[in-house]
């Protein structure tokens, strides 16, 4: 075996070699990063790793032993040859409607008795069927008349979503629904409808969504200010791409920057032209209570932040260590281990269908020792690492953020982490994958307007097309004072 040689350098050198050595366990992690972007699962589960000391029960050593003989007899029924179980098929819904259909059978003698009958059901599907509604208003002629009064008596139009256009609140609807929350843009919805003979031009298609908007921005600003009147928030941003005349060939990158209220199960998406903190300070300028976000630090510095209590997002940190598994599997799955138990506690509550003061009680008594497990763990190890290494970025960011992180614990309102609002957002980059952008600035604002109260529908677990279509016809009409009635899950 040759000798370990020893070579001398000099102080230089050697700080030279460790920051190499720094940059390249840097770029190992981003490189795992961006290989975890392209191939990697997107399910954050924690499957800790089976301990190396433990045998499988599949490896278990081969021993040298041999084993005892034993004759078994026993007696067996032949079972009988039956016919192949057919598997079962579930029933279709009970509320699907029944369009009956009887088959005689040929050559059946007039006196013959009807003994039962045999059902089948089929499940069928019908396009979508496009129709003209035709109001019609009988004109009538009346002799006696005051002298103020026209002679000519006819019922008024009743009110549309848009006057003078000849599109239903049926129409529309399914037009934004389509593109909002199936996701078809306005090219491919035309191709659908001159299938079905009725060619749309673009130009139609555009002036009705931004009349609809239009129309439902009255809406939108109900709920804004009901939501902006709760005393506990998440918020979140997320990019868009835009048309802008400012790059004729480009794209500008906007901002949808959206925030939740988990109490009221209200949503507002706020379209901006930039991710600078303007957004935030304008919409929170008269917000008192607790705001609930990442790390961006867009939310440290408001014009408010004297009456915003900051809470953090634990899924957040806990993702810090899930990355650095590779980079210090021992540290990262402790970590992860102490997240798996928090996280093991709010399942319970949940499961228990926990009020708030229950859900405290139970965090008080379980979460918080493993937070100062956690916490203690944290400051004794992050002296041992790299400071640029994947763990030790881990460790920086959950002690900077500790306090916001564990204040979950102090009301049973609040959740452990951003998830809620997050979620919200994913029906945004479904549809950049398939409108790619918006058309314009304004475009992007009418968007948020319908992300807005589309996600409100799926909190409150309302039926998107009928929810808009009677939401259509009623607000041309509907009192000022009672908007927020109209809004999702508000009947």
């Amino acid at each position: 075996m040759a000798k370990s040689e020893t070579i001398a350098i000099s102080k230089a050198e050697y700080d030279e070699l460790l920051a190499y050595k720094k940059q390249v366990e840097r770029l190992k992690f981003e490189l795992a990063e961006m290989k975890r972007m392209i191939f990697g699962s997107k399910r954050e589960r924690f499957v800790p790793e089976q301990n190396p000391q433990q045998k499988s029960l599949f490896e278990i050593e081969a021993q040298n032993v041999k084993p005892a003989e034993e004759t078994i007899t026993y007696t067996r029924k032949k079972q009988q040859d039956k016919e192949k179980q057919q598997p079962l098929r579930a029933s279709l819904p009970a509320d699907l409607s029944r369009k009956q259909e009887v088959i005689e059978p040929e050559e059946v003698h007039s006196d013959a008795k009807k003994i039962g009958e045999s059902i089948s059901e089929v499940l069928e599907y019908k396009p979508s069927q496009l129709y003209v509604r035709q109001i019609v208003r009988p004109k009538y002629a009346v002799e006696e008349t005051k002298p103020e009064e026209s002679p000519i008596k006819i019922a008024e139009l009743p009110g549309l979503p848009i006057p003078k256009s000849n599109a239903g609140a049926g129409l529309l609807a399914h037009i934004l629904i389509s593109k909002y929350v199936d996701h078809l843009p306005f090219y491919r919805q035309r191709k659908i409808f001159k299938r079905q003979g009725l060619d749309l031009a673009e130009s139609t298609m555009n002036g009705w969504f931004n009349k609809s908007t239009q129309l439902l921005e009255h809406l939108y600003e109900a709920a804004k200010k009901m939501l902006f009147e709760t005393d506990y928030l998440m918020a979140d941003e997320t990019p868009i791409p835009v048309l802008t005349k400012d790059k004729p060939g480009a794209t500008h990158k906007g901002y949808y920057w959206v925030y939740y209220a988990p109490m009221l199960g209200f949503v507002i998406f706020d379209y901006r032209k930039t991710r600078a903190r303007d957004g935030p300070n304008e919409m929170l300028d008269n917000f008192k209570g607790y705001l609930q976000t990442d790390a961006y630090t867009a939310y440290n510095n408001l014009n408010n932040k004297g009456n915003i209590t900051q809470l953090a997002c634990m899924a957040h940190a806990r993702r810090k260590f899930e990355h650095a598994r590779d980079n210090d599997p021992p540290r990262a799955e402790k970590a992860l281990h102490l997240f798996q138990q928090l996280y093991d506690i709010e399942r319970q509550a949940r499961e228990d269908n926990m009020d708030y003061a229950a859900t405290k009680a139970l965090r008080q008594s379980k979460a918080v020792p493993i937070l100062k497990e956690l916490k203690s763990w944290m400051e004794q190890e992050r002296n041992h690492v790299l400071p640029k290494s994947a763990i030790g970025d881990a460790f920086k960011y959950a002690l900077d953020k500790w306090s916001r992180l564990e204040r979950y614990v102090e009301d049973g309102r609040f959740y452990i982490d951003n998830n809620l609002v997050e979620n919200s957002i994913r029906p945004v980059a479904l549809g950049r994958k398939n409108y790619l952008f918006a058309g314009s600035h304004n475009a992007a604002q009418k968007a948020a307007v319908m992300y807005s109260l589309l996600a409100m529908c799926k909190i409150a677990d309302v039926e998107p097309f009928q929810w808009l279509k009677s939401t259509l016809e009623q607000l041309p009409e509907y009192s000022a004072k009672d908007l927020h009635k109209l809004l999702p899950g508000q009947e």
